[in-house]
Parts: structure tokens; sequence; C-alpha cells
């Protein structure tokens, strides 16, 4: 007859719950790195996407639309340095609507981020509980009551250009005694494809303007021309066009020379310049001569905004060094795209607006300068 073992052997039922344990333990495992493996995957790809951006507000929109979705946040903004409002202004003349981006905010230094800041090592990604005090700059209007936050610096060789804030209605989120391995190499990607898109996008501003006056050049007019008679085609609004001349310019030089002549083209696209609606467009197509392209404005508008211009050129001598005064004015040419041949190629359309434009700018100097002068066909 077999003898029963002793009695410390574990029960079968034992066995069958530590084994029970065992497989949840390794499913939650299993989980928890297919979980980590898809967050990876969703980071690389839009890794990837903000790689593969060219513009500045294909960056940004990428960065605002898709970073709160796939990290789970409840706020997503960046704080970008922009010391003189150069990389506003060069955006905006672009076409760089901002009121799209709300989460976008441009700081005067870098003392506005509020990092504590130490020449020999680079600040550190700050992660807390959220303070509306501490943190209202960068999470000007959070769509939910944030719990916690992390502002991690953009470096750029050891530069600060910004940061990239993080808001979360989890309180535990943002604790700080969080690893910030990956926030800061997220912020680092970022960096990178900010400093690229906005370099391509000052070159491409440079590319589009005069460097004497600071307007468009014919290149940027040419090209935009173009887009707008094709947008207006299909929403139907009337554009218009006007060539203006500064009158008896060559005599400008000859008086007070090349560098009294640049002062004097200067002033006279700012007085253009302060005539006109941020949806126009100003340009210097050379020499002594301006366009001005004008969206959603037919001949008789444009013919009233071209008066004024005239005007605010002839009211008021110019100031030059050495006390220098010279009194100045322009004729100018209007015509509008009514006035082409409809149903033509839009290359086509925009040749005879500009010529019809310079046509209305000849019978203006014939007629004895200093006036304003409708295209009539």
């Amino acid at each position: 007859m077999a003898q029963k073992l002793p009695g410390k052997q574990p029960k079968q039922t034992d066995l069958v719950a530590e084994n029970k344990a065992l497989r949840a333990r390794l499913a939650y495992l299993i989980e928890q790195a297919e979980r980590n493996h898809e967050i990876m995957m969703r980071h690389q790809a839009f890794d990837l996407e903000i790689v593969g951006a060219s513009t500045f507000p294909e960056l940004i929109g990428t960065i605002f639309r898709t970073l709160p979705v796939i990290s789970d946040l409840s706020a997503v903004t960046l704080s970008l340095i922009d010391e003189d409002s150069d990389i506003r202004t060069v955006m905006e003349k672009l076409g760089v609507n901002f009121a799209d981006f709300p989460q976008l905010i441009f700081v005067p230094d870098v003392d506005a981020l509020g990092f504590e800041l130490n020449p020999r090592t680079p600040p550190k990604p700050e992660l807390g509980m959220f303070d509306a005090q501490r943190h209202g700059a960068q999470f000007p209007s959070p769509e939910q009551r944030l719990q916690s936050a992390a502002i991690v610096p953009l470096l750029r060789n050891k530069r600060i250009i910004g940061s990239l804030n993080l808001g979360s209605v989890d309180p535990a989120r943002f604790s700080p005694s969080l690893g910030t391995d990956f926030v800061e190499h997220m912020a680092s990607i970022i960096a990178i494809c900010l400093e690229n898109v906005i370099s391509n996008e000052m070159l491409k501003y440079i590319g589009l303007t005069d460097s004497l006056t600071g307007v468009y050049n014919r290149r940027y007019v040419d090209r935009r021309l173009i887009e707008e008679i094709s947008r207006a085609r299909r929403q139907e609004y009337p554009i218009s066009f006007m060539y203006i001349d500064i009158d008896h310019f060559k005599r400008v030089n000859d008086t007070v020379g090349h560098q009294g002549g640049d002062d004097v083209l200067r002033e006279i696209a700012n007085r253009i310049k302060n005539e006109l609606r941020l949806s126009d467009a100003l340009a210097r197509f050379g020499g002594e001569e301006f366009v001005v392209l004008l969206i959603n404005a037919d001949l008789e508008s444009a013919a009233f905004v071209a008066e004024r211009i005239r005007a605010s050129i002839a009211a008021s001598m110019i100031d030059l060094s050495g006390g220098v005064k010279v009194s100045i004015t322009a004729s100018v040419g209007v015509a509008s795209l009514s006035q082409t041949a409809a149903g033509g190629a839009v290359e086509v359309q925009a040749q005879e607006l500009i010529a019809h434009a310079d046509e209305a700018l000849y019978q203006a100097k014939d007629g004895g300068r200093n006036r304003v002068i409708r295209y009539a066909p």
C-alpha cells in the first residue's frame, strides 16, 4: 500500500491559482509591450511627418493637430523667441494667418520662457502640477482644466529658441519624478524642424522682396497675380492692378544723388503701403516703378485708392539727410480684371492686366503727370 507524501507540497488549487496569476501578469506585460510599441510607431510616424513639412504653417499645423492625439494630451502650445518680431513679420508677409494657430506664442526673449538659466548647463524640462499663475503665459486659453504640465526647452546648438508646452488633465501625468528622455528627444526633433523651416521661409521671403524698400519684388507679384486671378475666377470677386511711377525721378537723383534717391524710394514705398489693406500687395518693379495688386476691388474702388496714394505722395515734402527736402509727385494707371479677355488662360489675363495698367500710366504721364488714369478699352 502506497504511503502519502508529506503535506508540504502545494495543493492543486494553489498551483492553478498561481498559474492563472502568472498568465494574467504575462498578458499584462504583453499588452503593455504592444501598447508601447504602438505609441513608439505613432511617434515615429509623427517625426517623419514633421521632418517632411516644407512650410511653417504645415509644420506647426501638424504639431498642434497630431501631437495631442498620439500623446493623449489636453493641451499643446509652442513658445518661440522672436526678439524683433522678424519671424512673425516675415510669416505674415508670406501669407500665414496666425489666427489659425492660437497655440503659437511669440515671446521677446529667453527670460520670458521662465526657465532657470545656468550658463554652464542647458535648461532641463520642468514638470509638475499646473499653476495658472506660473503657466498662464504658456497656456493662455486651455480648453480643459489642466492639472499637470511639462515645459520643455527647444534647443539648437545649446541655444534656446523656444519651448514645447504640454498640458494634461491627469495630475500624475507630468510628476517631477518622471523621466524626461522621451520629451527631450521629441523637443529636439521639433526644434530642428522649426529652425530649418523658418530658415527656408526667410530665404524664400528674401527672394521675393526688394532689398532697398522692403516691399515685394516683381517675381512675387507675377506669381501672386496668377494665384489671385485663379481664385477670383472661382470665388467671383473683382481684383484690380495699379502701376505707379515717380514723376521726374531722374531729376531727384541728379539733385540729391543716388543715396537721396534711395531714401525717396523708401519713403514713397511707406506712403503707398499706409494706404493699403493687409490683403493688398505692394511691389517695386524696378527703378522708380511700383505696382499694387488690390484684392476684391473693382475699377472704381481701385481708382479711389490710387487717388489717395497720389495725394499722400504729393501732400508733403520728403526730408533727406543734411536738412534737404524734396517735393515728389507720382502718376498712376489703374486697370481691373473685368477689362481683360474673359475665359482666357490665367497667365494671359495676368499679362493683359499689367499691360492695361501700364497703358493707363502712360496716359497719365502724357497728360501732365501727378494724376490717376483708369484704363479705358
